[in-house]
């Protein structure tokens, strides 16, 4: 369960509480039944890109990674003559 920051607006009392998705926002302080107001964090992960990948969130000009090399072309198999016996 996610936990949300709340602090009263009237006391100053803050404090963490552990709710669920779908609890409603608390509204009264414990301490002195004052306004609450919910503080926000800023987010400690960020993903950016289609992925989840390392290279994700890189510009292709300051990668480190190189390409895989491509396999080499295979060479054409010998054509097989057929001796036609007359």
């Amino acid at each position: 369960m996610p936990t949300y920051a709340y602090a009263c607006k009237d006391c100053g009392h803050a404090f963490d509480v552990f709710q669920s998705f779908t609890d409603s926002t608390l509204t009264s302080c414990p301490e002195c039944q004052g306004a609450l107001r919910k503080k926000f964090n800023s987010v400690g992960v960020v993903f950016k890109g289609s992925g989840f990948y390392r290279t994700d969130s890189r510009d292709a000009k300051g990668s480190t990674v190189s390409a895989a090399p491509s396999a080499p072309a295979a060479a054409p198999a010998p054509a097989t003559v057929a001796a036609a016996a007359s």
